[in-house]
């Protein structure tokens, strides 16, 4: 193993070990189960979905590959909470060696410490969505374009994120430098092949309901998701994160201001993305913001944080400017590059531990 990667590792387990240790403090000081800590939010509609197939109609809001994965294990005697908890850590390792191919140890390691990571190690569709994204612009990155649609479509199993990641990687393709049109147009073709992954849900869906719109339909129902003016989403994201709004739980209030805090996060990379000519990764990030804003309310961006790579990476950039080679010239550069990636990194760490206890003691966490 390289030190780049057994840093990765030692991180993945440091994270990890970390979460076991507020699961097993809320156990102990709030009397939960580990099914309760295991199965709350959306664990319990994967579960449901595992068990009972598409029973409940909001549930046809979830891609059925966790799903299976989760009906697969059970079929073998594994308890279904530990066998989410076995699938999110073999994903979150994939998703962070992918990064480590992608961007270096930093990039990595700071994912592994993101806020939200808690959502990477419970039966959570980030772990898995992550896993087979990251290696797909990996492979595309490589040039491995049929490796990239494979991934792309097993990603596209698992959520509907698969649909950007398919325009995002056919820009990709588009944009090659030094490759003939010809072959330039086939990778996107084969980026595009992907998409038969969701119109084959969408296609069961209609077969089970009659409408074509029976996944837009469980969102709205569900979530209350349905296209908004984005200063309009904005106005309800900032009512929502009023304390006064939830007297009997603060927390959820100050989800919601970070939902607004992710936003703007996303915005910023996407325009940094645009400064500088990443137009595939911008677009990936882009697309996504857009979708969030257009919708009644900010929700779930928080979590969709993970899925921005390119933020770790340019983290990870950030950092070996700050631990690179001593530049006279640049000097006060690295050492602001150093500090702001150690605060960065600190901060993260501490505001993962705080979601972890919201997301344990079953408390409303995005």
């Amino acid at each position: 193993m390289s030190r780049d990667a057994w840093w990765v590792a030692r991180a993945w387990l440091a994270s990890r070990g970390l979460l076991l240790g507020v699961a097993l403090l809320v156990m102990i000081t709030q009397h939960r189960s580990g099914h309760d800590l295991l199965s709350a939010w959306d664990v319990a509609h994967f579960e449901a979905i595992a068990t009972q197939g598409y029973a409940n109609p909001i549930d046809r809001a979830f891609f059925p590959g966790l799903p299976l994965l989760l009906r697969a294990a059970h079929t073998v005697g594994i308890p279904m909470g530990l066998a989410g908890v076995g699938i999110a850590g073999v994903c979150s390792a994939l998703a962070a060696w992918a990064l480590l191919r992608l961007g270096g140890p930093v990039a990595a390691s700071l994912w592994l410490f993101a806020p939200t990571t808690v959502f990477t190690t419970v039966a959570y569709t980030e772990a898995p969505f992550c896993a087979a994204a990251f290696w797909a612009w990996e492979r595309a990155r490589s040039r491995h374009w049929g490796q990239a649609a494979l991934l792309t479509g097993l990603a596209c199993s698992f959520r509907v994120s698969g649909l950007f990641l398919i325009g995002a990687l056919g820009l990709y393709a588009l944009l090659q430098r030094g490759t003939p049109v010809t072959r330039r147009v086939l990778h996107a073709t084969l980026m595009a092949l992907a998409a038969l992954v969701l119109f084959g849900y969408v296609a069961w869906l209609h077969h089970l309901t009659g409408s074509w719109n029976a996944w837009f339909e469980a969102q709205q129902s569900g979530w209350n998701r349905g296209f908004t003016k984005p200063w309009e989403a904005l106005q309800h994201t900032l009512d929502a994160a009023r304390p006064s709004k939830w007297p009997d739980r603060p927390a959820v209030a100050t989800v919601f201001g970070a939902e607004v805090v992710s936003m703007a996060v996303g915005t910023s990379l996407s325009v940094v993305l645009l400064v500088r000519r990443r137009w595939a990764q911008a677009g990936w990030v882009g697309v996504q913001v857009f979708a969030f804003a257009t919708s009644w309310w900010f929700m779930s961006v928080n979590r969709a944080v993970l899925l921005w790579f390119p933020l770790w990476l340019l983290a990870g950039e950030l950092a070996r400017f700050g631990w690179g080679p001593a530049r006279p010239a640049h000097q006060g550069k690295q050492v602001a590059a150093r500090t702001a990636v150690a605060v960065f990194g600190v901060a993260s760490a501490a505001v993962m531990l705080w979601w972890a206890w919201q997301f344990f003691t079953g408390a409303w966490a995005s």
